[in-house]
């Protein structure tokens, strides 16, 4: 029976190691996009004004961190 259980085990850590590594892709694939096509909308948005340019700069920086603080947060809860 310790045989069977253990095999359970190390299915639920390939999978959590699988969801984890699919998760972190999807976040450096929009983050990616996201800072490729930012110099471009800064750029757009300071011609209206240069108080939005800056701000969609922050937003999108801060927004980075974020995630990653969100995530951190969802992991330390998961692993109480």
């Amino acid at each position: 029976m310790h045989r069977c259980q253990g095999s359970a085990k190390l299915t639920d850590k390939k999978s959590e190691t699988r969801s984890a590594a699919i998760a972190a892709g999807i976040i450096l694939l929009v983050a990616t996009a996201l800072l490729y096509l930012m110099p471009n909308v800064i750029v757009w948005l300071g011609s209206i004004s240069p108080w939005l340019g800056t701000g969609f700069g922050v937003l999108v920086i801060l927004a980075f961190f974020f995630v990653f603080w969100l995530r951190a947060r969802y992991q330390r809860r998961k692993g109480q």
